[in-house]
């Protein structure tokens, strides 16, 4: 493990992705806790040229700035090491909000399967009538409606006409 050691806060570079990850209110807090008990954790940086690029601990650093700081405890860790690192630094924060979102689905799936088998269950019990669909040709043809017979043509109203399309499953 690296020894940890002190870096002034202007040589530190926080890429932009890093920057956009930013909770003031998160640093805020970390700022607080610093003034009572101090740093605790060091952040980490990879050394670049004539500058370090921040790896890990953004709010640690913002809580710093903020601060007044001049100076910041942290550690050099390879440029291979941080390449394979993730750039997000509120691992158990990312890691909640996964098992959140994992939750959330297996919830939806659970009340799709639950609709589903009463859905089933009614059309089971017959209390709702599966929807089948006419044949081709079926609507437009009056010879197969069902309300004609062969030699008569009764009188229809559009209401009888609606409610005949409707139980045949028919557009209207």
């Amino acid at each position: 493990m690296p020894t940890p050691e002190s870096f002034p806060i202007e040589t530190i570079f926080v890429p932009t992705k890093l920057k956009k990850t930013l909770k003031p209110e998160t640093a805020a807090e970390i700022a607080e806790s610093m003034l009572d008990i101090g740093q605790q954790t060091p952040i980490s940086v990879r050394p670049e040229g004539d500058r370090l690029v921040l790896v890990e601990g953004l709010h640690r650093l913002e809580a710093c700035k903020a601060l007044g700081e001049t100076t910041i405890i942290g550690v050099i860790v390879p440029a291979e090491v941080a390449q394979h690192r993730p750039l997000l630094s509120e691992g158990p924060a990312v890691e909640a909000e996964r098992i959140k979102m994992a939750r959330l689905k297996q919830l939806r799936l659970e009340k799709e399967a639950a609709e589903a088998s009463t859905a089933g269950s009614k059309s089971v019990n017959g209390t709702e009538a599966p929807r089948t669909r006419p044949t081709k040709g079926v609507r437009d043809n009056p010879k197969a409606s069902p309300g004609r017979t062969a030699g008569s043509t009764p009188k229809r109203t559009l209401s009888d006409w609606i409610t005949q399309q409707k139980g045949s499953g028919g557009r209207y």
